[in-house]
């Protein structure tokens, strides 16, 4: 079966089916041990905040100095 024309049947289903197929195709790719693709859902910005860089971060280190010279 050509892809593009199993996409084009899936979308003319409405949402709560298309929810259906995809718990449908999930459970086979199980059976047939192959993992679901990951989707990354992270958003630009979503973790501002949780960081602080303190002062003096990217000074040159003690340990190091004899290197620097």
């Amino acid at each position: 079966m050509d892809n593009s024309l199993l996409y084009q049947k899936i979308s003319l289903l409405p949402p709560d089916k298309m929810k259906e197929v995809e718990t449908i195709i999930d459970s086979m790719l199980i059976k047939i041990n192959i993992e679901k693709p990951h989707v990354n859902t992270a958003k630009a910005g979503t973790g501002k905040g949780m960081f602080t860089i303190m002062p003096g971060f990217d000074d040159p280190l003690e340990d190091f100095k004899e290197y620097m010279e």
